[in-house]
């Protein structure tokens, strides 16, 4: 096993803990929960989860620090998220109300705009950086599945709690999808979360 047990289980309640706390991707899964319903909202979730996994095997392979020490690549990485996600809340805008059996975003879509939006935020790139090596030991070798392995547990407790908070957010926009009216105000909700993920996004600190 690359991590041992006594690692792991310090590591489990940190993860956990971060994973409760609410952040981009809890709000983008509320918002694609909103947009698309449960279904899409879970997409959006392995998406993000898939996101999670990326990033801990090239912070293995050395990729994520080499992204992080350069400004330049790094704000290319941060502007293009930005752009991204202005481009997804204008889209919402342009869609309109859907018809209440037609969900507004398919889980294929919802599962590509998540893994696009998780991989152009540069502040995960950082957070992996700062946060899984205090977990991984060079002695025991195979760093890269270590660093593999705390990032599948750290995307499974995401899974779960991010997908929650989304399929909450589904079921909501079900029920709420009788009245065009309601369903123009969601659009806009969702957009404007989009929109608040950009802002967030753009006047982020490269530490």
């Amino acid at each position: 096993m690359p991590v041992d047990l006594l690692t792991l289980a310090a590591f489990v309640p940190a993860a956990l803990a971060l994973n409760l706390t609410p952040g981009a991707d809890m709000m983008f899964c509320l918002g694609q929960g909103l947009r698309g319903g449960p279904r899409a909202a879970l997409a959006a979730d392995a998406g993000i989860a898939l996101g999670v996994l990326v990033h801990g095997a090239l912070a293995g392979l050395g990729l994520a620090a080499l992204i992080a020490g350069r400004p330049w690549l790094f704000d290319a990485i941060r502007w293009a998220g930005v752009a991204y996600l202005l481009w997804l809340a204008a889209a919402t805008l342009r869609q309109g109300p859907a018809a209440p059996d037609l969900p507004a975003v398919a889980p294929a879509r919802a599962f590509r705009e998540a893994l696009a939006v998780n991989l152009t935020n540069p502040k995960v790139i950082l957070f992996v950086l700062a946060f899984l090596p205090q977990f991984i030991d060079p002695a025991n070798g195979a760093v890269l599945a270590q660093f593999v392995t705390l990032g599948a547990v750290l995307a499974l407790g995401g899974l779960i709690v991010n997908g929650a908070v989304g399929v909450f957010a589904g079921g909501a926009r079900r029920l709420l999808t009788g009245s065009r009216a309601v369903q123009r105000g969601l659009g806009y909700v969702t957009a404007a979360i989009f929109t608040g993920l950009a802002l967030r996004l753009a006047l982020l600190q490269r530490s």
